[in-house]
């Protein structure tokens, strides 16, 4: 579970009193990612697409980064030991979605494997819509693979302690030997600044140019 940060020793300690009380406290950063390695490698790796090879590299790099384990409860700061993952899905209908959760692991083909089954049960399941909300060990994910967006702004409840990571990936874009791919990256201002956020972008950039080390490929 983790344990709690002593705020009167964070470095960070005005900035998280500042930002804590705003009625809109989060910011969101767009990007664009060359993801053409990453796809080339997945066959090798055991495949499992696109999706699920940028949800696991975020989860790899969200469990480096203590800013992304970082949640609010209850106003003290919770730093959680390991975050995991949850997507939303389009269910079979094609018009309604659900929600498919999986867990960090180190090795890609059993992450692949294990989300995979997870979303492919999500796209069949008729279930009672839970969203999942009391699980804050995780990152949210979600995938609009007929956008290719240059801006993104998550729902939130204001009436609770949402500080969870929200990352979005949209449609991925030919251009000459790249694969460009938007990704939003959504943080609550009181627990990370832009240069936490800029740190996790510029390790994710750095594994699409390597994506065979982090994939167990070679």
């Amino acid at each position: 579970m983790g344990n709690y940060l002593d705020i009167a020793r964070w470095s960070r300690r005005d900035a998280f009193e500042y930002f804590r009380g705003f009625d809109k406290p989060y910011f969101n950063v767009c990007v664009r990612l060359d993801v053409a390695k990453l796809k080339d490698a997945l066959p090798a790796a055991g495949g499992g697409g696109l999706s699920i090879a940028c949800y696991f590299i975020a989860l790899r790099l969200a469990n480096i980064h203590e800013s992304f384990r970082l949640r609010l409860d209850s106003g003290r700061v919770r730093v959680y030991d390991e975050v995991h993952g949850s997507t939303t899905v389009l269910r079979a209908d094609g018009e309604s979605f659900y929600f498919a959760n999986f867990d960090h692991t180190l090795d890609y083909a059993t992450f692949a494997l294990r989300a995979g089954a997870a979303i492919q049960v999500a796209r069949t399941l008729h279930a009672r819509f839970d969203a999942g909300w009391d699980d804050h060990a995780r990152i949210h994910f979600t995938t609009l693979p007929w956008l290719h967006f240059s801006s993104f702004s998550h729902a939130r409840n204001w009436g609770v302690e949402d500080s969870i990571p929200k990352l979005a990936f949209g449609r991925a874009d030919r251009e000459g030997g790249h694969l460009w791919m938007p990704m939003s990256v959504e943080v609550h201002h009181a627990l990370m600044d832009g240069l936490h956020v800029g740190r996790f972008v510029q390790d994710f950039e750095a594994a699409l140019r390597e994506p065979t080390a982090w994939l167990g490929v070679g």
